[in-house]
């Protein structure tokens, strides 16, 4: 107890906002797709992975602006997402009558994915330069000025998604149709539609994730299953299909990554992480904010 208090210094508290308010974006990427969809996305580290790769190779190799490459990078992965909801999801969803089909066929594209991600970029770690020099100091806290800017662009990507749902007339039908499907439907909501744009928006934000944790961790093809475990950690923390749970959930989970690191050796952190999710759930099953099932 007295190392954990001990590892809970200004340092550390900063270390986990950088990494939290990354985490924020993939949770609440992974909520969207389920929240609209009911669908479990197993591929949702893999999307991470194609925008921290497509970051890598268009900063980092083709020498774009970095605001640009990560741009690039959101669109990219977010016409990836469309493309598996519009060809595969959908028409999946359309004639199944149990959700293992649709379980099954997420564990299918993440496979593809990664094995694809495999033959196109090899097994190497890669990383991208600073994007910024220089460093912050807060009181004892050091802070480089490029992963600033990273925790910056996250929270600024985070506060347009909440803008987007609840004051755009499309955010608010994600919304009703996440509520009560067959309700939104019977209002004129195009379900097709927008279960195609939240898949797209989900896996952006997947993507958007991996562009910025890009400057902060190597990547490799491999990458994408340990981050969909996190992303599922931090939904079942927060609430699964809860926007707030999702932020929650991610700030969370990137405070009790930086204590643990700095307070236990590095293979035990998460096993510290999946006892205390196990005992929590437990207590409360629905997550933090989550409503009970009636």
């Amino acid at each position: 107890m007295e190392d954990l208090l001990g590892a809970i210094s200004l340092q550390t508290l900063v270390n986990g906002l950088v990494t939290g308010s990354i985490y924020a974006l993939i949770a609440l990427g992974l909520t969207l797709i389920f929240g609209i969809m009911r669908v479990v996305n197993f591929a949702h580290g893999q999307m991470y992975m194609l925008g921290a790769f497509a970051v890598y190779y268009l900063y980092a190799e083709a020498k774009f602006n970095y605001v640009l490459a990560l741009v690039l990078a959101i669109v990219l992965v977010g016409i990836v997402g469309y493309l598996f909801e519009v060809l595969l999801f959908r028409r999946v969803m359309r004639v199944a009558t149990r959700e293992e089909n649709t379980m099954l066929l997420a564990m299918g594209t993440a496979i593809l994915l990664e094995n694809g991600a495999l033959l196109a970029f090899g097994e190497k770690q890669r990383g991208v330069p600073p994007l910024i020099d220089g460093v912050l100091r807060i009181g004892e806290a050091y802070l480089p000025y490029s992963r600033l800017l990273v925790t910056v662009l996250a929270l600024l990507l985070v506060a347009v998604l909440i803008l987007f749902v609840r004051y755009t007339r499309t955010g608010r039908a994600m919304r009703a149709l996440a509520q009560d499907r067959e309700a939104a439907c019977l209002q004129g909501v195009n379900v097709d539609r927008l279960s195609a744009l939240g898949f797209a928006i989900g896996a952006a934000l997947a993507g958007a994730a991996g562009g910025l944790l890009v400057t902060v961790f190597a990547i490799n093809s491999g990458a994408g299953t340990a981050v969909s475990v996190k992303a599922f950690t931090m939904i079942m923390l927060g609430g699964a299909g809860v926007i707030a749970g999702a932020i929650l959930g991610g700030l969370t989970l990137g405070f009790a990554e930086a204590i643990g690191y700095e307070a236990f050796p590095g293979s035990i952190t998460y096993l510290i992480i999946f006892i205390g999710l196990i005992l929590f759930l437990i207590v409360r099953p629905q997550g933090i904010l989550g409503k009970p099932e009636r």
